[in-house]
């Protein structure tokens, strides 16, 4: 009988990154099982790390954060001849995301003279992320010695070497390597040790690399000066827009094309809806992100028909990965929602200024995401972007692979394609206009057609996809196979709000249900009702609460004018921000909330993740209310009415070449500056 495996859970694990390096650790510091380890490239370098001082492990004390990418432990060592009950050696380590990987410093705070025996040991299995993540990590590898450190090594792939200064007194290679060193301490005296791990190339024949280093100097974006009296705002901001620069990858094809990876630590690599969503959260503070993202994804844009990637002339991908080991092909197609957000994103960065040398040269490829639109994303002729298989790995956006289980008992329904979910016509919708707008403004034809095809969209849509329970009309999940509609109560309609798809009363109808304690729980927007059968508050897409889910309805909200909501939903999602010490995680349970409680992680989820990250921006730009379109000269000032933060100013706000401060009273009256002088500002 095959052993059961598992996924690792995470939630309690210190992240240290800079991307495409990342540690992994528990609070303690001594990495030793799951998913626990040092990474470069999603390869599992080093899955062992434990210290000993006189063959005990330190008393673990405190564990914290420097920033994204360094983690400080402080432990202390207790041998009983100490005249009081005060710890006198203390043990610090300061673990870093690369190849200076840990300092290990030992202090005697005492009044004698000590001996210390300390020793290292070290383990490493070159695992893929994706065996790690499925609970199936490889064996360790032995290790021999390589002069002062050790070496393990694997035919076909990466060699990794570990060393230390000052060199170590033994060195025992094998199956249970460690480095060992004894020191001796006077009164007040410290002793420091420096690992570095040195990682070879990929041997001849290896699959090269999917994503790249960004090369040295600042992140592609501004940052923000914000003056706020309520301090959760710029406390997720400063911590987001870290985490953020430490996710900056690079197209090794060309390194000066940066995007954001989807998450650590399992999706450390280029997800084309994810950095798309996350460039696109970031454009007020500018259009270089953006530029990357669609360039890179641009040069991987779909040519041909290959049923097993799921590749399509002009469709963008879903995901990148370097190993094979990976269940999925390492170029992966099989989302349908990437493509329209391509377009839309690279519309939304022409509206806030990208310079139109770049939007030209990435019109083409607009223009074959549009056709895939019109020629491939509907399966079956009823006019619906939808999905031709059924994976078990989730759907879509909001991976809706177990949705119909859960509100109606009926699962087989979403896994008879082809599958339509109600987002992604809003996205298609939203990108038929913005390629349409495109298309006009350059001169290319075209543009009445996807504006026709945008109306058709919408009356379908309108036909199909509204239902009704006690509580009145909503919009379906989805329809499935048999053009049904999948009628839960779930967060997706949020997605609506904004891309034109809806009129004004059904805006809002939509915010009405998403205003209901069923879906807003007081840390967020749940992606399922909590009076669904089957409604579970940490199921992935049954229940729990989505980051970015509840900034993109907030935006949504804010714009079709439903204050109340989208203040609420901001204010609890701020609650949570804090709750997880600023660094929201992809996702957490949607449990409801009560007087003293805290919102509960999900235990595998990525932290940071891109979209998480951007979420504070994208709150940020909700309660400014800032909608440019620099072609036009024109910017429109709608401040979000949100009494719980009160008055606000953001500075180093990027409109085309303009950095403008924006200024909102404790009314929602709004003021902006900076603006060229010719701009033309409605409110």
């Amino acid at each position: 009988m095959k052993e059961w495996t598992r996924q690792p859970l995470i939630h309690g694990a210190l992240v240290s990154l800079k991307a495409p390096a990342l540690v992994l650790s528990p609070s303690d510091g001594q990495i030793r099982r799951g998913a626990e380890g040092f990474y470069e490239s999603d390869t599992r370098l080093i899955s062992r790390l434990v210290l000993t001082v006189d063959g005990r492990e330190p008393e673990p004390v405190a564990a914290h954060p420097r920033d994204a990418g360094r983690t400080r432990f402080l432990g202390i060592h207790r041998d009983g001849a100490d005249p009081t009950p005060d710890p006198t050696v203390v043990v610090e380590r300061l673990r870093t995301a690369g190849p200076e990987c840990e300092r290990i410093t030992v202090t005697n705070h005492g009044r004698r003279r000590i001996g210390l025996a300390l020793r290292l040991e070290a383990a490493c299995d070159l695992s893929d992320m994706s065996e790690v993540k499925a609970g199936s990590p490889r064996e360790a590898l032995p290790a021999e010695l390589r002069g002062p450190g050790l070496i393990w090594e694997s035919a076909g792939r990466r060699a990794v070497t570990l060393v230390a200064g000052p060199e170590p007194h033994r060195v025992e290679p094998g199956r249970a390597p460690a480095l060992s060193w004894d020191i001796e301490l006077a009164p007040a005296q410290s002793w420091t040790t420096n690992l570095t791990l040195e990682v070879s190339s990929p041997t001849a024949g290896a699959r090269p690399a999917a994503v790249a280093a960004p090369p040295p100097g600042p992140p592609p974006w501004s940052s923000p000066e914000v003056t706020c009296a309520d301090p959760r705002l710029s406390r997720l901001l400063d911590r987001g827009l870290d985490d953020l620069s430490a996710m900056l990858l690079a197209d090794p094809e060309d390194r000066s094309d940066r995007f954001l990876a989807a998450g650590a630590p399992w999706y450390l690599t280029l997800f084309g809806r994810d950095s798309l969503w996350a460039a696109r959260m970031m454009l007020p503070l500018g259009t270089e992100l953006a530029a990357g993202t669609l360039r890179t994804l641009a040069r991987r844009q779909g040519a041909a028909h290959d049923p097993a990637t799921e590749e399509q002339p002009g469709k963008i991908l879903h995901e990148l990965r370097r190993d094979a080991s990976s269940r999925l092909p390492p170029l992966y197609y099989g989302t349908v929602d990437a493509t329209p957000l391509f377009v839309t994103l690279l519309a939304e960065a022409w509206r806030w200024g990208m310079p139109e040398p770049q939007v030209a040269a990435l019109l083409p490829a607009a223009e074959r995401a549009l056709g895939w639109l019109r020629d491939h994303a509907d399966a079956d002729g009823d006019g619906f972007v939808e999905y031709r298989k059924h994976r078990s790995t989730g759907l879509t956006n909001q991976g809706w692979k177990d949705s119909e289980d859960a509100v109606q008992s009926a699962a087989a329904r979403l896994a008879e394609p082809p599958i339509a979910l109600a987002e992604v016509q809003g996205y298609a919708y939203e990108a038929a206009l913005a390629g349409a707008d495109l298309l006009a403004a350059f001169g290319r034809p075209g543009a009445e057609e996807w504006r026709e095809w945008a109306r058709a969209l919408a009356r379908r849509f309108r036909s199909a996809f509204w239902v009704e329970d006690a509580q009145g009309p909503f919009v379906a999940i989805a329809l499935d196979g048999g053009k049904r509609p999948v009628a839960g109560v779930a967060s997706n309609m949020g997605h609506l709000l904004g891309t034109g798809i809806l009129d004004r009363a059904e805006c809002e109808i939509v915010a009405r249900r998403l205003g209901l304690p069923d879906l807003d729980c007081g840390w967020g927007l749940r992606t399922m009702s909590a009076g669904a059968r089957g409604f579970n508050p940490l199921g992935y897409h049954t229940g729990s609460v989505w980051a970015h889910d509840t900034a993109i309805a907030v935006a949504g909200l804010a714009q079709t004018g439903h204050h109340r909501v989208a203040a609420s939903l901001l204010d609890g999602l701020l609650d949570a921000a804090s709750a997880f010490d600023h660094r929201l995680p992809e996702l957490h349970a949607g449990e409801q909330r009560r007087p003293g409680s805290l919102p509960t992680p999900y235990p595998a989820a990525c932290r940071p993740q891109a979209w998480a990250a951007a979420a504070g921006v994208s709150l940020l730009t909700s309660l400014m209310g800032l909608r440019p379109d620099v072609p036009s000269g024109v910017v429109r000032l709608g401040p979000l009415n949100a009494p719980a933060i009160g008055a606000l100013r953001v500075g180093g706000v990027r409109v085309g070449t303009a950095s403008v401060t924006v200024s909102v009273d404790g009314r929602g009256e709004g003021h902006i500056t900076g603006l060229p002088a010719a701009t033309r500002i409605e409110r």
